[in-house]
């Protein structure tokens, strides 16, 4: 049994495909439900100002889960014949999900394909354009522009009530690193100093940060943010206290980390498998919700409990890298203003 999803009304548990949903809950609650304990999470002062929702790692086009090169282990899954592309499933059952909760905005960090080809770029567009219009906004990650490719290369500043959100490209054509150049830094600054507004900065790659490894090594080829861009961006967070803090995907784990000026930088799992999520952010007067949900559509569980134990082979517990714990999914940011 996994507790999933805690919000300040809501709690969530999952049982293999078993969805066990309560509402209407009381914020900051100690509550017991099939033994385990859980407190919903305390709401942030004053009205609702508006809500959206973030996905990542939707990987149109891929037919192979878990496999790494050309490297046999696994387990390695695939969509069964006669069924859907998994793809398709996980983002489409996202898609409702969503959509039910009449979101001002919808943001996609990157990772929108396998190896971007147009016909992928279009099954995306299909999934989410189609459902959201206007309100989605987009970014590219590493897997949309390994052949080069440009598109949604730009960074996006979206303003919704209550909040701003500075949506950033850090895709290396050809890479699969992150990077975030001096102009973009640079926009980020005078951008977060010409609003009172709070600050959610996103983009693919996760930040390095010194404790990424147990000594602190800077490598270039750190697998995210090299470290100069992710000093770079932890000294433009400092100078601004609006800034409430920076959320990526790329890992396919749900993890929070502090940069050095104390503020969080989040990494959200991926939607393609397990534990196949999407996650809520509910603006409050006094403060800011993350919340992330499980796909909870049968047959997107289906195929997620399929995905537990990828990488098995190389001796890496997936099931608990990929889930994290409940506090890494679900939390209220610091109010660094105060």
């Amino acid at each position: 049994m996994d507790i999933t999803t805690v919000a300040d009304d809501l709690v969530v548990m999952h049982d293999g495909t078993t969805v066990h949903r309560f509402d209407g809950l009381d914020a900051g609650a100690d509550l017991e439900f099939f033994g385990l304990a859980v407190r919903t999470l305390d709401r942030p002062a004053g009205e609702l100002l508006c809500r959206f929702a973030t996905v990542n790692d939707v990987h149109f086009g891929e037919l192979e889960c878990g496999r790494i090169d050309d490297d046999p282990r696994g387990p390695i899954r695939r969509s069964a014949p006669g069924e859907a592309p998994y793809p398709e499933t996980m983002n489409r059952a996202a898609v409702r999900e969503i959509a039910a909760i009449a979101p001002d905005a919808v943001l996609v960090k990157g990772d929108l394909t396998c190896t971007g080809t147009d016909p992928e770029f279009a099954a995306f567009e299909n999934c989410y354009r189609t459902a959201f219009a206007d309100r989605l906004h987009v970014v590219r990650g590493n897997h949309d522009s390994y052949l080069g490719q440009h598109v949604y290369d730009r960074d996006v500043w979206i303003e919704l009530p209550g909040i701003a959100i500075a949506l950033m490209d850090t895709a290396i054509p050809t890479e699969t690193t992150g990077d975030l150049g001096e102009f973009q830094l640079k926009w980020l600054d005078e951008m977060a100093g010409s609003t009172d507004s709070p600050v959610l900065v996103m983009g693919h790659h996760q930040q390095w940060t010194p404790d990424t490894s147990g000594d602190g090594h800077r490598s270039e080829g750190y697998f995210g943010i090299n470290p100069d861009a992710s000093d770079a961006l932890n000294e433009v967070v400092a100078r601004h206290r609006n800034i409430i803090g920076y959320t990526a995907g790329h890992t396919h784990r749900h993890r929070v980390r502090s940069m050095a000026c104390g503020v969080p930088t989040v990494e959200i799992g991926c939607v393609k498998d397990f534990p196949g999520t999407w996650a809520e952010y509910r603006v409050f007067e006094g403060g800011v919700m993350q919340v992330v949900h499980r796909i909870s559509d049968p047959s997107a569980l289906d195929w997620s409990e399929r995905c537990r134990h990828l990488y098995e082979d190389f001796g890496i517990d997936y099931e608990t890298y990929a889930l994290g714990s409940l506090s890494d999914r679900c939390f209220v940011f610091p109010d660094r203003a105060r």
